[in-house]
């Protein structure tokens, strides 16, 4: 008898579904799982288990169950897992305790000579249901059973029924359960003891975590950027006249910057002078179209989507949040639609290629011109870590099968399916002119490139989101004299641009890329970009539109036998090195959940696909800087780097965790000498006084680790305000509402733990001190 242990019930029922699918075997249901003659289904509900807390390391933790600096840091010896506790409670969730029970029983049947693991097909789901297995059955009843693992990459029946033939060993994956393992380890170890030494040395409960601090810190420094940036203004020179009929616009590059050691009048009236100059000389020289080339080419479609890249156009284009998009995602999945949803990869695998086949033959039932296409832009295993791209699966949806969202997400990874093995290329005309104004060569002349391109046949733009446009240059020929008449235009510098979905995701999978560019990008900035320095060498080139610089200069050293097009393939080598060697932000299977937890505290909030800080975040980063508590992109990194060596076997799970407990060390050897953002109490468990206990009148209501409570505790009071209510931060100014009128204003923002939506509500405080909702205001 085989017993297959799935992640989640969903999985379980499919994997049952597959099972049966061919009508030889049956499978009854049962009270937790599924029976039939040769196999046993049952499942998990994700986590069963977490790591103890500190109390269970502490030998004589303290009975109120406060947090005090004296248990800090926290570093076991062994970690220990229990079952997942109800919400609010000590004890195990009822339910998760029953599915376990029903797990241990059927692992322990003597006729079960097989135990095959079906979590997810990454860390959490390879060490999820591990962690099951461990826990139900002794060392010794685990060498009598044969553990077995079921990989999928998608959950159609076909891929079960294959899986189920093709089990590897579950200790083919050691090295993916060793890496689970340590990131699990790693981030109790920081967030269970960085938040608790924050929380107590500021008296205000913050949410410390080691990917969680870097995210928030992105957007922080973004947005203190904005908010202290002073615009500056700079003059340059621009070219509008009509040659042959025909508007030619000129933009130079160069940047005639105010001197800030002289008063503001006479430096700006110094560099709109400079800007003359050079304009004088410019149009006494004259411009000439030194060359025109034109070529056919064709244009090649983006790649298939990894996870990062689809939320990143599910946000541009329907505005959905990381973790509505993967929330969906998941269904789709899950339903058999779409394959994996949590990879780090755009290429598929060689091996995939029959699977590839078949997919495009039921695509083509559809009508879509699609035909199987080879080659490494598609099929590259040197850029595949565990799961190749998104795209469907040959289990096509019914349209009334899918809701508008799930539509909309399916609808994207069809159409860049259908892209990519389209049949039909798209076909276009590039244009490049080259003009040379006042002999085209530094330092007294300028040397312009202008590109244009039409399309001549769509082919694959038809079906996938293009949004590029022709664009026809002057007609203009070689040897014509251009129109020019140069005048200086004062411009003036722009403030950094709020993270957006995209750019945030883009910044976390890549936080090094501008400091590893070791030359300058074929893609200048724009001419408002404040990064920009003055040179004296015109040697840069222009577009003929001003609003489009950054996607259409070219270097000045292009030569006439050169026609760059935007088809070319861009090594993305360095991109995955970097994604493979962790040197990243979060992964992901993680960044969407971790964003989320960071909106959930209320550190950021994100409207119109923009991420902002709110003032919880500025507190978290301001406090921590405060203290001396460095959790950058580099610590993290460091740490994403070990967790890679222990996915390849080059670092032990022992010595990662010890790498983390070095920095955490380092963090709390700094205590004695640092002072503290705000001054910790007597008891260290206590912070800032917010009123008076309206249940003993004698203590005092102070900031604790947990929200609120009565400095009197020790006499007996009991009277508390949690810090968080359905994910609310109640806020000081609220609790002291509550302390001297019984009743908040209306906040917004509750979440229920029901439904997951949002609701607003005053909070009321009756006679003995509980915290109620109000919905009458």
């Amino acid at each position: 008898m085989q017993l297959i242990i799935a992640e989640k019930p969903s999985l379980g029922r499919n994997i049952v579904a597959a099972i049966q699918s061919d009508g030889k075997q049956k499978l009854s249901r049962r009270d937790g799982y599924y029976a039939g003659e040769k196999y046993l289904v049952t499942w998990a509900f994700g986590h069963l288990f977490s790591l103890c807390d500190i109390e269970a390391y502490n030998p004589n933790p303290r009975k109120d169950g406060r947090w005090c600096m004296d248990n800090l840091p926290c570093f076991p010896k062994q970690f220990r897992f229990e079952l997942r506790h109800a919400p609010q409670s000590t004890k195990a969730d009822p339910g998760v305790q029953k599915q376990f029970d029903i797990i241990q029983t059927l692992c322990r049947r003597t006729d079960v000579d097989t135990i095959i693991n079906a979590g997810d097909a990454d860390r959490e789901g390879e060490i999820i249901v591990r962690l099951c297995i461990t826990h139900a059955l002794t060392p010794e009843e685990r060498l009598q059973k044969q553990m077995r693992r079921l990989w999928l990459p998608d959950q159609t029946p076909q891929t079960i029924c294959q899986a189920l033939q093709e089990l590897p060993n579950d200790d083919a994956y050691d090295a993916l359960a060793n890496e689970g393992f340590a990131r699990t380890y790693i981030d109790w170890l920081w967030g269970v003891n960085l938040t608790r030494y924050a929380t107590l040395r500021t008296g205000h409960f913050l949410r410390v975590g080691r990917v969680i601090v870097p995210i928030v810190k992105a957007i922080y420094d973004r947005d203190m950027a904005i908010r202290h940036f002073v615009p500056d203004t700079y003059f340059s020179l621009r070219s509008v006249e009509k040659t042959n009929g025909e508007t030619v616009e000129l933009q130079s590059r160069l940047k005639f910057e105010k001197d800030p050691t002289l008063p503001k009048e006479e430096a700006e009236k110094r560099a709109r002078n400079e800007a003359q100059l050079v304009c004088d000389r410019y149009n006494a020289g004259g411009a000439v179209v030194q060359n025109v080339k034109k070529k056919r080419d064709v244009l090649k479609p983006g790649k298939l989507f990894s996870l990062t890249k689809l939320q990143n156009a599910l946000s541009k284009k329907y505005k959905m949040s990381m973790e509505q998009s993967l929330s969906i995602l998941q269904k789709l999945y899950e339903a058999g639609y779409v394959t994996y949803p949590r990879t780090n990869s755009e290429y598929l695998a060689t091996a995939e290629k029959s699977k590839v086949e078949k997919i495009i033959q039921g695509v083509q039932k559809w009508g879509y011109p699609i035909t199987f296409k080879d080659g490494k832009q598609i099929f590259d295993d040197s850029k595949i870590e565990s799961h190749s791209a998104l795209t469907p699966t040959y289990k096509l949806p019914k349209k009334e099968a899918l809701s508008e969202d799930e539509k909309k997400v399916y609808g994207m990874i069809l159409r860049r399916f259908v892209a990519v093995f389209c049949a039909q290329n798209c076909v276009v005309q590039r244009t490049e002119m080259t003009i040379d104004v006042c002999g085209g060569k530094a330092p007294n002349g300028e040397r312009f490139v202008l590109r244009g391109m039409v399309i001549l046949e769509k082919g694959w733009t038809k079906y996938d989101d293009y949004s590029g446009h022709d664009k026809v240059l002057p007609a203009l020929n070689k040897g014509d004299v251009v129109n020019i008449a140069f005048k200086p235009v004062q411009k003036e510098t722009s403030p950094p641009k709020h993270y957006t979905v995209e750019t945030l995701n883009n910044y976390l999978k890549n936080p090094f890329r501008a400091e590893r560019a070791a030359t300058p990008s074929k893609q200048h900035a724009k001419n408002d970009d404040p990064s920009l320095t003055q040179s004296s060498q015109p040697t840069a080139t222009r577009d003929i539109s001003s609003d489009q610089m950054s996607q259409n200069a070219l270097p000045a050293d292009i030569g006439n036998d050169q026609l760059l097009s935007d088809t070319e393939e861009i090594d993305d080598t360095e991109e995955y090195r970097a994604i493979f060697e962790g040197l990243e932000l979060g992964t992901e299977a993680t960044r969407t959940g971790i964003i989320d937890n960071a909106r959930k505290s209320k550190y950021i909030q994100l409207k119109k696909d923009v991420y902002t800080i709110l003032p919880e975040g500025e507190t978290l980063i301001t406090s921590l800087d405060r203290m001396g508590i460095v959790m950058d992109k580099y610590k993290t990194s460091e740490l994403g780097r070990a967790l890679k060596r222990v996915y390849r076997g080059e670092m032990r799970v022992e010595d990662s965790v010890l790498l983390a407990k070095n920095q955490i060390e380092t963090i709390f050897s700094r205590y004695e000498s640092t002072q503290p953002p705000e001054t910790d109490t007597n008891d260290g468990c206590m912070g800032d006084v917010i009123g008076t206990c309206p249940l003993c009148h004698k203590g005092e209501v102070r900031r604790t680790a947990f929200g609120y409570g009565c400095s009197a505790w020790k006499d007996g009071c009991k009277f508390t305000i949690h810090g968080i209510i359905c994910d609310r931060v109640i806020s000081k100014s609220n609790v002291q509402l509550l302390l001297a009128n019984r009743k908040t204003s209306k906040i917004k923002g509750f979440v229920s733990k029901k439904s997951g939506k949002t609701f607003d509500a005053a909070l009321i405080m009756d006679e003995n001190g509980n915290v109620k909702f109000d919905f009458s205001s």
